[in-house]
């Protein structure tokens, strides 16, 4: 959030905030935004593999155009990998929100919502939350401090993660797999590991994700290299190390991703000031498994669900 016009956005101008402490809740990730100044004009979104919630309460909303070119203003939910295609973009001025990256294992039970319906979209937190969305609103605008905020946002998020059952530990180690691998498994392993057939495993991944697991893959992979070229690193050395056939195969995915050339994206603020407000990007919020996860060989999945 930053710059006036046509120009492009100094993230410099953002006030971000981080919290003192990490969240209770494992596989959630906070930060602080204000944009003091002038307003935010064009800022492209970055496709990210978290579910992103975004609580305003400012003086002003924030505006977010869609693919579609629908309009969204207020908190806002949008599933991961939000912004795919490129064409999102968003503006705003005086806007302060606080920003929740969820791990998909754990974004449905916070939010109460299936995670199928929000992957790759925007909603309204007003459609997901009803009124409590107002209260929020309100509640934080009241609240002085960003770390008192913080605090605030983290019980809120504890407590509904604490009245829902977790996801199937199966579907969340399959994953993590994939954000340790860095979005370099293949699909077929993972189900071959889990005994499941990849019909089976598509399914239960997509239903509790929300994105299939090759395409969660696929996010995963592109969230670490562009942060790595965010970072200065050569676009040879990136696509060597990030399993893209050469740098022309980067370069599509970028552009499949963004709407937008390698060159073009790295300097984009949605990605820019990542080392401020996501000091860990790169590395997707990951959810805990099951100590009886600890191994493929204590994972009863043979006979789940069938």
């Amino acid at each position: 959030m930053g710059s006036t016009t046509s120009e492009r956005v100094d993230p410099a101008v953002w006030d971000v905030a981080r919290p003192q402490r990490p969240s209770r809740v494992v596989g959630v990730d906070m930060a602080g935004f204000r944009v003091p100044g002038p307003p935010v004009s064009d800022l492209l979104v970055v496709p990210h593999p978290a579910v992103m919630l975004i609580l305003e309460f400012g003086a002003s909303a924030s505006t977010v155009k869609d693919g579609a070119g629908r309009r969204h203003r207020g908190s806002l939910v949008a599933g991961p990998g939000f912004g795919s295609g490129g064409g999102v973009r968003a503006w705003g001025e005086h806007v302060e929100c606080v920003q929740v990256r969820l791990s998909p294992v754990v974004a449905g039970r916070v939010l109460g919502a299936c995670p199928a319906d929000l992957a790759g979209s925007l909603v309204s937190l007003d459609e997901v939350w009803g009124r409590e969305a107002s209260r929020i609103r309100e509640q934080l605008g009241e609240i002085p401090s960003w770390e008192d905020r913080f605090a605030f946002t983290d019980a809120l998020l504890a407590r509904r993660l604490e009245a829902r059952s977790p996801v199937d530990p199966a579907v969340a180690w399959a994953w993590n797999r994939i954000v340790v691998g860095r979005g370099l498994v293949r699909v077929d392993h993972l189900a071959a590991e889990l005994g499941w057939s990849r019909k089976r495993l598509w399914s239960r991944f997509h239903s509790h994700i929300g994105i299939p697991p090759k395409s969660a893959a696929k996010l995963v992979r592109f969230d670490h290299a562009v942060h790595r070229l965010v970072a200065g690193e050569g676009a040879a050395q990136v696509a060597a190390d990030g399993g893209y056939y050469d740098q022309s195969h980067l370069h599509r995915d970028v552009m499949a991703f963004t709407g937008t050339t390698p060159s073009t994206v790295l300097g984009e603020p949605f990605l820019t000031v990542d080392d401020r407000a996501w000091p860990t990007v790169g590395h997707p919020p990951m959810t805990e498994v099951p100590t009886a996860l600890g191994s493929v060989a204590d994972i009863d999945v043979g006979s789940r669900g069938r």
